[in-house]
């Protein structure tokens, strides 16, 4: 695994771990990685100083990253706001049925349980296998309150 310093075309930084550099150079190449902040696919590497061992027993410490606002804190920008709000609208007008989602969704599929608004949680293949039965699913941006703290 290797991790790069990335930027966007709108001056937006942020990293990401790749399995390889040629993995990196090719997702760049085909627009397949997108800023985190904007969502542009102009994407580049930054420029880094490689972390090197000067001869000793242990590999150099890393300077300690700047204090990241955690889920606890107030929405810092216009895309912390836009998902606060959004799931505050979900919370509000959605039942969490938690790890029922999958037979909580199908049974409201089939009409075997009242039709409403429901979010909860499903592993990936789970998800994989309501698209392909047709039922309407969606995954959300954000994880339940309950695995925030």
């Amino acid at each position: 695994m290797i991790r790069y310093a990335l930027h966007c075309d709108k001056g937006h930084a942020f990293e990401s771990w790749f399995a390889s550099a040629e993995a990196c150079d090719r997702l760049i190449e085909t627009g397949r990685i997108t800023c985190i902040e904007c969502g542009s696919t102009g994407v580049a590497k930054s420029l880094m100083a490689p972390a090197v061992n000067q001869g000793g027993t242990e590999a150099p410490k890393p300077k300690p990253a700047e204090k990241q606002p955690g889920p606890l804190t107030s929405p810092q920008n216009p895309m912390e706001q836009a998902l606060a709000a959004l799931r505050k609208e979900i919370e509000a007008n959605s039942d969490y049925v938690g790890m029922n989602f999958v037979s909580e969704a199908r049974a409201i599929h089939a009409g075997d349980a009242p039709e409403r608004s429901i979010f909860g949680e499903a592993r990936p293949d789970e998800a994989r296998a309501l698209i392909e039965e047709g039922v309407p699913v969606a995954p959300l941006p954000f994880l339940p309150a309950r695995k925030t703290n």
